[in-house]
């Protein structure tokens, strides 16, 4: 009842808010500029009102908008796209740089001006695709059939996700009548290795051990090992693990070109060091820095890998190179690695829904070795094999050993490995591979810029640690915040906060500090652009954190959808609203008497309540994992160069030294290199270098020749070798991979070409020729207009997609549907201003990016300071212990805080201040200019401008 009077009240508002619309529309800012066939657009639009929901998967909006959406939002350039099958909203006015921008953007000019309006329709769009992902997209391995059923709610518990008896912590969880299990006590005060009760009803959820889920429908994945009609229809008997050929697509598609006589020799470079470049194509906006960080940031989401190994009883000794054509381009049949670890691979079971039959999970389910929450578990490890690795300080438990000099304190290394006569204290768990790197919970494809971060985040755990003991000596009395559930109206004061729990507390801080790094800065560089800086704000702290009153309503409105009769739709719902008021901190607060002022009101929130300590968890009807696609779309190793520019602070910054091939920095071979180098020349290196553009012929040549010894005495070609993982888990090829998520698909590779680009411009024949090799390398077919191929989608008249994808029936056609994931993101050149990845990447993101906030309690209702205590909430908050602090100048019209990573980054290497002076992101080149709105240009910043990477 109570959201059927929501649907009332927002259908009342909608028609005025249109009248409102079509009256501005039309009398404002149109009426003087040189189009009027905009203001009726506008008009039109408004008097047509949101378009609905989709209800069926073939229903689904597709990221393409109506043309009076279109004219309104974006005039003639969008209008002049509407047909190419890339979303429309990159072609909304104020969605790219400057020259998107309508004359009278800026501060104070009205809500309905074009700029305004082609971002919030930008917004508005990117908001449909994600309510309708939640809904079409969330297949869990365990418990689809139960979220695919009729009821439900907005937040549920689920058999599946309890503790066997066995578990060594099923004792101290309580047990209710129905089987339910409810975490307590310690369980629930802090982070578990094992990631054990994050959710409190449903203590294995996200734990290390669990499967991975899925966002394709279970009967899309393996399209070539079982395929359903569908695939059979799409591929014939085109597809296998080895085919296409993967090491021939990586040598033909994936290979950085290099200049003759530039001494790059592979990406090994030259022995000096000094004589030797390897070419790459360089993004003006991303450096290394953001490479390294994305590896450190997936070393804590997922692991395939047991103990860093696949299945060691099955050793592929065929990983392609299968031609004259493939050898001569220098790959190798004898390359071998261990084949991929699967945890089930029996017949799933069916059920029936909306008169088909349907599988309860994929036919083959990989597991996700570590935690799934953003924990932070790359550093403190989730399980006693990996904790045993952490290394505390013997002087202070609660710190992180570093040793050295003073002044430059690092990482110890790992010790020697655990036998059989040996115990934890005397040496590491490890494999034989790790030798001589530095003690780290993860320490698998280790790399000089993995051993960068893990030091600078182990300095600041510490600098953590120095404030509360700072704290403890200051107000030894003064109360921490900090409470236990077994005692939860006893003050614990600053001095009073054990080792352990400092420790602990540190850990919660360090992991929302990351958080916050990845939401609000790398992904806002990542895709630079006014939505996305919007939009991932308020995924941290709200689009209405300007507006307590427009937040307050949001909250309230999640609150009565929560209670919804219509799961389904609330769940949808409550993804967008929430977002409004920001997702960290939601429930964090349970005010008595509710709906009136705070100061008017007392918190009655507990931490012996579970349901307060869950409150703002929302798992949208599904138990919350990473898809088994989600490692695909981040499989970014074109971002990585073959060599760093290496610099030094005390000598010339603008200078670079060498060339360092980054080959000679894997592994053990890291360590060397840090001590000699040290943090703050690592920073200035990665932090001034661009990182490389994810595209074809793009890929780094030292991952194409890798040496694995002593795990294998092999090589190995790691594009080749992605490809490869991607057909093993049973991801679906590129096209039908958008059908799944709600994309158009492509009808022939030319769709590739930029058609946005002059028909004469050099970088579009680059295209063609590129499109030619695609053509070459997966071949055409005539087609048979009778086969369907899909039942994600349907053709623009609504009638079933064909083999023939709108061709003759007959006609010769790409075989674009065999086109792999890893091979049809790199090939998508038309993307949005400033996107460092494809559009087809960035939907995998809009769904899973917002659900590992929404479903963390530590992110939303458990952010309390009797958790973190109250110097831990206010450090993740204002990004450090003093207080927040401002840039001086403005970031793209916006006043900007000094980035979480700056301040992490000054705090650990202070003599970084004069290079971060003028540094708004820190994942942005330290040396470019940033110029105008959202510039791309690669230009000097002042002092900068005898830097060679500059005169290239």
């Amino acid at each position: 009842m109570a959201f059927k009077k929501l649907r009332y009240l927002a259908a009342g508002l909608g028609v005025g808010i249109a009248a409102y619309a079509t009256y501005v529309y039309w009398n404002l800012e149109d009426t003087v500029e040189d189009d009027p066939a905009i203001v009726l657009a506008c008009a039109e639009m408004a008097l047509n009102g949101f378009r609905p929901l989709a209800e069926s998967q073939t229903d689904r909006y597709e990221g393409k908008a109506r043309d009076a959406t279109l004219r309104c939002r974006g005039g003639q350039k969008a209008m002049a796209f509407k047909d190419a099958p890339w979303v429309d909203w990159s072609n909304y006015w104020g969605t790219g740089g400057s020259e998107s921008l309508s004359d009278r953007f800026g501060p104070g000019s009205h809500i309905f001006n074009r700029s305004q309006r082609g971002l919030e329709g930008a917004l508005l769009d990117l908001e449909y695709q994600r309510m309708e992902l939640i809904k079409f997209n969330l297949f869990d391995n365990e418990t689809y059939e139960t979220y695919s059923a009729p009821g439900g709610s907005v937040y549920d518990v689920w058999p599946e996700m309890r503790l066997p008896e066995v578990h060594r912590d099923y004792d101290k969880l309580e047990v209710m009548q129905d089987g339910t299990q409810v975490c307590s006590g310690d369980l629930v005060r802090f982070r578990n290795v094992s990631g054990i009760c994050n959710d409190v009803f449903n203590p294995g959820m996200g734990a290390a051990g669990k499967p991975f889920a899925r966002n394709m429908a279970f009967e899309a994945t393996f399209p070539d090992s079982a395929p359903s009609d569908f695939a059979r229809n799409r591929h014939g008997d085109r597809l296998g693990s080895l085919a296409p050929d993967p090491q021939l697509i990586s040598r033909l598609l994936m290979t950085r070109e290099q200049t003759d006589g530039n001494g790059c020799n592979g990406g090994k470079g030259t022995a000096q060091r000094n004589d030797a470049k390897c070419d790459y194509q360089e993004a003006p906006f991303f450096n290394v820095l953001a490479a390294f960080w994305i590896q450190f940031m997936t070393h804590d989401w997922f692991s395939h890998l047991d103990n860093a190994r696949n299945d060691t009883s099955r050793l592929r000794t065929d990983l392609g190179c299968h031609g004259d054509m493939a050898r001569a381009l220098g790959c190798r049949p004898e390359d071998q690695m261990e084949a991929a670890l699967y945890a089930d691979t029996d017949e799933p079971g069916t059920f029936d829904k909306d008169g088909r039959t349907r599988l309860t999970r994929a036919p083959k389910v990989t597991t996700n070795f570590v935690t799934a929450w953003w924990d932070a578990s790359q550093i403190y490890g989730w399980d006693d094999p990996s904790r045993a690795r952490v290394r505390r300080d013997p002087e202070d438990p609660a710190r992180l050993l570093l040793t050295g000099d003073p002044g430059d304190l690092l990482l110890p290394l790992l010790r020697a490995a655990c036998s059989e006569n040996t115990t934890v204290a005397d040496c590491d768990p490890k494999q034989p591979e790790w030798a001589g790197q530095e003690a780290v919970a993860f320490p698998d494809n280790w790399s000089l810029g993995l051993s960068f971060y893990h030091n600078l985040f182990a300095r600041e755990h510490n600098a953590i640690i120095d404030a509360f003991r700072e704290a403890a000596v200051e107000t030894p009395d003064a109360d921490s915040g900090l409470r236990h559930p077994d005692r939860p109206d006893e003050t614990i004061t600053y001095a009073q906060i054990s080792d352990d729990e400092l420790f602990e507390i540190a850990r919660l801080i360090v992991a929302a500090e990351i958080a916050k790094i990845h939401t609000i800065e790398w992904t806002t560089q990542l895709l630079y652009n006014e939505p996305m800086h919007e939009g991932m704000n308020s995924n941290w702290s709200g689009l209405f954190k300007e507006s307590p009153l427009m937040a307050e309503v949001s909250e309230r409105l999640v609150k009565r959808l929560q209670g919804s009769d219509d799961s389904t739709r609330a769940n949808q719902l409550y993804s967008a609203l929430a977002a409004g008021a920001g997702i960290v901190g939601r429930g964090s607060e349970k005010r008595f008497p509710p709906y009136v002022p705070k100061w008017a009101s007392v918190d009655r929130w507990r931490i012996d309540n579970p349901g307060d300590l869950q409150a703002g968890v929302n798992h949208f009807g599904s138990p919350f994992n990473f898809p088994e696609e989600f490692p695909s779309v981040y499989r970014l190793h074109a971002l990585v160069p073959d060599m760093m520019e290496y610099r030094d602070l005390s000598a010339d910054p603008n200078a670079i030294q060498e060339w360092l091939p980054i080959v000679d920095t894997f592994r053990g071979a890291a360590t060397p290199e840090m001590r000699s180098r040290g943090l703050a020349n690592m920073a200035l290196t990665m932090g001034r270098q661009r990182l490389g553009l994810l595209l074809l012929k793009n890929h780094p040549q030292f991952l194409q020749n890798l040496d694995l010894r002593p795990r294998l005495d092999t090589q190995i070609d790691v594009v080749a070798l992605d490809i490869i993982r991607d057909r093993e888990r049973g991801v679906p090829r590129f096209n039908e991979f958008r059908r799944q998520i709600g994309l158009r698909q492509l009808t022939s590779l030319d769709d590739f070409i930029d058609v946005r680009l002059p028909s004469d411009s050099p970088e579009r024949a680059r295209q063609q020729e590129l499109v030619d090799l695609l053509r070459e390398v997966y071949g055409q077919h005539v087609c048979d207009d009778s086969l369907v191929i899909t039942d994600a989608q349907l053709d623009p008249d609504g009638k079933p997609i064909t083999d023939c994808l709108g061709h003759a029936d007959g006609t010769l056609v790409d075989n674009i549907e065999d086109v792999d994931l890893l091979v049809g993101f790199h090939a998508e050149t038309t993307r949005p201003h400033g996107f460092a990845i494809s559009e087809t990447q960035f939907h995998i993101f809009i769904l899973n990016a917002s659900r590992r906030l929404f479903s963390d309690r530590f992110f939303t209702s458990s952010f309390r300071p009797e958790i973190y205590t109250h110097l831990g909430i206010r450090w993740v908050m204002e990004n450090g212990p003093t207080g927040p602090q401002w840039e001086d100048a403005l970031h793209n019209g916006h006043k900007q805080e000094v980035s979480p990573m700056k301040r992490v980054l000054l705090r650990a290497i202070p003599e970084l201040e004069g290079e971060l002076a003028t540094v708004m992101n820190a994942f942005d080149p330290w040396a470019r200019d940033r110029g105008a709105y959202y510039s791309l240009a690669w230009k000097p910043r002042p002092g900068a401008e005898s830097d060679p990477a500059f005169s290239e």
